[in-house]
């Protein structure tokens, strides 16, 4: 049982930072960045508050899925582990393609 909790902790703590992110910078007058500190967004980024509310989804979304692994490894530990692995691999990979077609929708 310790396992379990070990890994819903871990997965929340995983989810957290993207939950923060969403709701504290969905207002923001500055593009929401992804990951890398791109200080370029302010002259890419035409339209910031629509930017914005999507990034904000993205990152919900991204959190959700790591609150849904955590979920998983109280149901099932095994579960819980693939999961966790889809998501810090492919997720990774399709939240940054998302990335890539809401910053070119708004530039």
């Amino acid at each position: 049982m310790a396992g379990r909790i070990i890994g819903l902790v871990s997965c929340l703590m995983c989810a957290v930072p993207f939950l923060i992110i969403s709701v504290y910078n969905k207002d923001s007058k500055e593009p929401i960045n992804f990951w890398s500190g791109d200080t370029t967004l302010k002259s890419k980024v035409k339209n910031v508050t629509e930017y914005n509310n999507k990034m904000a989804v993205l990152y919900k979304r991204y959190a959700i899925a790591f609150i849904i692994s955590g979920i998983g490894f109280v149901i099932l530990p095994f579960l819980g582990i693939i999961m966790v692995c889809f998501d810090c691999t492919l997720g990774i990979y399709l939240m940054y393609r998302n990335y890539k077609k809401i910053l070119n929708l708004y530039s």
